[in-house]
């Protein structure tokens, strides 16, 4: 894929940050450099190489160099604090990490001497921690203060002991069933899972949405999703690789600064998730702004003209998942679809295979009938690391995917919620996505979660948290009379949390709610309604920061 891209694009500018400009000869050369470095230093297939790097050129050089020799790359977050560093590299088995050593005000090398046990005291490449017993060496993609991580530009060195032809015959040797990287789960509800990908599949999948995208040689992206995730990874960075496009990311991601770059670059798609586009979409400057350089007809609207067609015309989304390593199901957003349409998340890419069932027997439902998700086919997962395969596929290779939702009769998919988000309030099940749904229905709200919290008698009661639409403002009493005349009793949450913007949300990094706090919020302030003998139809409260 490297290869092919330099020889088809050459030196058509790949990656853009702040002053760098790199070609995709540039990064084909580099990372063949790279590679040779890392071979000579006794990386080879199946080494577990972790990345810990931002967006930007050196995380694709060190990203492909790995890649292209048959590492297994395990990607790091670089949000990550001590605990959740140290889970990682641990249970991703890392031998060799390649960092950076500091990045908004983040030191990982300090980071990385707080929870790797004697690695103050190591000697570079001969590291032996009993809390990490798989790590060996620490590379720094640039300067090293510690005598422990050596510069990368030493490993760059030792590429002349390795001939070109001997790379050559290395990756002659790298097959697409072979493991290529490890991406770990954002953890929204629980401890993250790493999903196992194949070079197949990193390769294939994102040529395959290529046909329902709007993306060529064209092309200038600008995105702030990170490449530690399969977002960044597959449906930019390896996209661009097909498709001949240029990237360009920012080192912290600031509205006005990402507006500067849109125009300075000829930006002619922003990829993002929601609250990225919103930040854009309602920057006081926009109305300023020179965005005619924007390509219409994409999902990631952020001009007034662009976001007014999105609300008023129906298109289907995508749903996709780290195991499946982006959508599994899509459709051509250029595809305008009738009324009763709306809400679909596309039809199976092709290859992918879906099935919906009852959960409880395993029976297939018909069309129109709810149940939960199973998918398989080429761009799912070769497993979950350190996961037996019986507990992750069925006998005959389904992924239980967790997610409710049904078919139509004609092939569109509709989510509903997460099947073991499924609320048991008194013996009678509610789906979260259910009433989540009708509140979003309402126009004065903006975003609505529903989650069940510990009852000492029902078991579970139904509670809510809700976000009004810019100038409105709500009221959780309001609110729970509505949803009284639209669901059955036992649906209606018990309380209703008004929270006056999104930013008071517990978020992850990735820009998803933070689920675990946001239930847990939502349980102290729903008890400490409760005791304050302000219950069931009562409890409700005022917008809060």
């Amino acid at each position: 894929l490297v290869r092919n891209a330099a020889t088809r694009y050459v030196d058509k500018t790949f990656i853009v940050l702040g002053e760098q400009r790199v070609t995709f000869a540039d990064v084909e050369r580099r990372s063949a450099l790279l590679a040779r470095g890392l071979l000579a230093s006794g990386v080879g297939k199946g080494t577990r190489v972790g990345l810990l790097a931002p967006n930007g050129p050196a995380w694709a050089v060190a990203w492909l160099a790995a890649s292209r020799i048959g590492a297994v790359v395990v990607l790091l977050n670089t949000y990550y604090r001590e605990r959740e560093l140290s889970w990682t590299v641990r249970h991703g088995d890392v031998q060799v990490l390649l960092t950076v050593d500091r990045h908004l005000g983040h030191d990982y090398l300090s980071r990385l001497e707080g929870v790797v046990d004697g690695l103050p005291d190591a000697a570079a490449e001969a590291i032996v921690s009993p809390s990490h017993p798989y790590l060996r060496s620490v590379w720094t993609l640039g300067s090293s203060t510690r005598p422990w991580a050596r510069p990368v530009s030493e490993l760059e060195a030792r590429a002349a002991s390795v001939p070109a032809a001997i790379l050559d015959e290395v990756e002659s040797e790298v097959t697409p069933a072979d493991a290529a990287v490890i991406v770990y789960s954002s953890g929204s509800a629980a401890d993250p899972k790493g999903a196992v990908h194949s070079q197949g599949t990193v390769v294939r999948h994102a040529h395959n949405l290529w046909p329902f995208r709007t993306l060529s040689s064209d092309d200038v992206v600008y995105t702030a999703m990170p490449l530690f995730w399969v977002g960044g990874l597959s449906y930019v960075l390896v996209a661009a690789l097909h498709a001949g496009a240029t990237i360009v990311f920012d080192e912290r991601f600031e509205p006005g600064d990402v507006l500067d770059l849109i125009e300075r670059e000829g930006v002619t798609q922003v990829m993002g998730w929601d609250h990225v586009l919103n930040a854009l979409a309602e920057h006081p400057s926009l109305p300023q702004r020179d965005l005619s350089s924007l390509r219409p007809g994409t999902p990631f609207a952020i001009t007034p003209e662009a976001r007014e067609a999105k609300e008023r015309e129906v298109h289907a989304t995508s749903l996709g998942m780290t195991e499946t390593f982006g959508p599994h199901t899509i459709e051509d957003y250029r595809l305008l679809l009738p009324p009763e349409k709306a809400g679909s998340f596309g039809r199976p890419v092709p290859g992918m295979e879906h099935r919906v069932v009852d959960p409880v027997s395993g029976e297939e439902l018909p069309p129109g009938t709810m149940g939960e998700l199973w998918v398989r086919g080429y761009s799912l997962m070769l497993d979950l690391y350190k996961k037996e395969r019986t507990d992750v596929f069925t006998a005959d290779s389904w992924y239980r995917t967790g997610d409710a939702g049904y078919f139509d009769a004609d092939g569109h998919f509709f989510f509903v919620g997460r099947m073991g988000d499924q609320i048991k309030s008194s013996g009678m099940n509610v789906t979260p996505r259910e009433v989540e749904l009708a509140l979003e229905s309402y126009p004065d709200v903006g975003l609505a979660f529903v989650a069940g919290v510990p009852h000492p008698e029902r078991g579970e009661d139904v509670v809510a948290a809700v976000v009004p639409s810019p100038g409105c403002q709500l009221d959780g009493d309001e609110l729970r009379q509505r949803l009284a005349a639209e669901l059955s009793s036992y649906k209606v949450p018990r309380h209703v949390e008004v929270f006056a913007d999104r930013t008071d949300l517990p978020m992850l990094d990735s820009g998803k709610l933070d689920l675990r706090r946001l239930k847990a919020l939502l349980a102290e302030r729903y008890e400490r309604a409760r005791r304050s003998n302000v219950t069931g139809a009562e409890a409700s409260s005022s917008p809060r920061r």
